[in-house]
């Protein structure tokens, strides 16, 4: 008997679609803008807040950060975009639905660090940014690997970003319950 399934053996990848990857650059560019903003604001790193806190001596001066965060995004990007052109399957919507959580865990990070001033908030959401990025790393292995290898440096850049977050934390105890 023949059927019109397609078996998930049979099934392609999508075709590359630039309306697709512009919404993944569009998604991440938003995290990006969101966090530049509140930076601009009360969050600016160059502001009394910011310098006032007790620093470890591995902090990188501040021009480091914008050139690193824009090359992870534009891989953070473009590795969402790969699963996304991934055949259908389970551990492809899983992989995309962490995608979105740790995007969206990253966006709240600026935010509650230097918006809020609640670097003990920060760093926990830090800490479940970490556990969903490799989370999403593992998803995406079983999907598509140069879409897992691409976070490979985000997830070094996270987790240098926690330490420093909890060394920030654990420098400052009095600062930090105001």
């Amino acid at each position: 008997m023949q059927t019109n399934e397609i078996s998930s053996d049979e099934r392609t990848e999508r075709p590359h679609s630039g309306l697709v990857a512009l919404g993944f650059a569009a998604a991440t560019a938003g995290v990006a803008a969101l966090g530049t903003l509140v930076m601009r604001g009360r969050g600016n790193p160059k502001g009394m807040w910011f310098r006032a806190l007790r620093k470890p001596r591995f902090q990188p001066p501040n021009y480091v950060f914008g050139p690193v965060w824009t090359v992870l995004y534009a891989t953070i990007a473009y590795a969402g975009y790969r699963i996304w052109r991934a055949p259908d399957s389970k551990q492809r919507s899983v992989a995309l639905g962490l995608w979105a959580a740790q995007l969206a865990l990253n966006g709240a990070w600026t935010p509650l660090f230097f918006g809020a001033r609640k670097p003990i908030l920060a760093l926990g959401d830090m800490i479940a940014l970490d556990t969903t990025a490799l989370a999403f790393t593992a998803a995406a292995t079983g999907v598509d690997k140069p879409a897992a290898a691409l976070v490979a440096p985000y997830l070094g850049w996270l987790g240098f970003a926690t330490a420093l977050n909890a060394k920030i934390v654990a420098k400052n105890p009095g600062i930090l319950i105001k």
